[in-house]
């Protein structure tokens, strides 16, 4: 049963501890909305949930419940010690204490051995998010765990966050993570929460997401970031100064390519851009990435 505001608070009280807004801690306190993040993660028993932030385990137990194998990533040391004694005795679960990310570009490498060695052992076992992210990690975790091969995401985060993933081509919240989410993935925004759904109350509502891996980058993800970051790297630059400052031969990629050079990058489609990474690196310079799944 999920957890209310008041026996999270007595938790965190009996480990003697408050909210930690460095590691971006809002807890959820809505037991709908517990059990609507498990349902969009659509778990079936067996799948492998990674768990990222849970906090005192309310959507934790919900994912156990029913029938998930639970990898839970908690960077805060006494949330990660009264996690271990309320699910010791689960066999389903386990506790990766530490930052989801080493580093900007990498998932935890604990995190990412436990995959690799999960899909080795079972390689049709479904491995998804299924999370309450910290808001301070979420946009550079997604596109991470998209890389590392997860099969579906879906989290909670700031709307702003879910406005960037789906936004189009030439709105303000298009960007270098739209770009490349929708590269390697279909996203759903499925519904916006208010603050109140959560403890302490953010000052911004919340997105609930749902991400499916569809793969149309393989290998070149790595690079193809990098590339999109330079398009991207200063708005307002027309596309041809762009691609000329990043050091690519920028009429030739318009001319070939029929676009507009005083266009700006991000009116480009996700799809425009991906010709133009391709069409400037050839392929003797895309050295395989391991962490690509397919």
């Amino acid at each position: 049963m999920a957890q209310t505001k008041h026996e999270i608070q007595a938790i965190l009280t009996a480990a003697s501890m408050e909210p930690r807004h460095r590691f971006g801690q809002n807890f959820m306190i809505d037991g709908n909305l517990v059990r609507l993040v498990a349902e969009a993660g659509e778990i079936a028993v067996g799948d492998l949930a990674v768990e990222v932030g849970p906090g005192t385990g309310t959507l934790t137990d919900e994912l156990l419940l029913r029938g998930a194998e639970v990898v839970a990533v908690e960077i805060d040391r006494d949330l990660a010690g009264a996690l271990r004694e309320r699910f010791a005795d689960r066999p389903h679960f386990r506790l990766i204490e530490g930052d989801a990310l080493a580093g900007k570009h990498a998932v935890n490498r604990e995190l990412s051995a436990v995959l690799r060695a999960a899909r080795i052992a079972t390689p049709q076992r479904p491995q998804k998010l299924v999370a309450n992210l910290p808001y301070n990690i979420a946009s550079p975790l997604v596109i991470e765990l998209l890389i590392e091969g997860l099969d579906l995401l879906v989290f909670t985060v700031q709307k702003e966050v879910g406005d960037r993933l789906r936004a189009a081509a030439g709105s303000e919240a298009y960007g270098p993570l739209t770009v490349t989410a929708q590269l390697l993935s279909q996203v759903e925004v499925l519904r916006t929460l208010p603050p109140q759904a959560f403890w302490p109350q953010p000052k911004i509502d919340s997105s609930l997401v749902r991400v499916r891996r569809k793969d149309r980058l393989g290998d070149q993800a790595v690079a193809f970031g990098r590339f999109v970051h330079q398009l991207f790297s200063a708005r307002r630059k027309t596309l041809r100064k762009a691609l000329t400052q990043a050091g690519y031969a920028a009429d030739e990629l318009i001319a070939k390519h029929a676009l507009d050079g005083q266009a700006r990058p991000e009116t480009l489609s996700p799809e425009v851009i991906h010709e133009l990474f391709l069409s400037s690196h050839p392929p003797s310079e895309l050295s395989p990435v391991a962490k690509s799944r397919r």
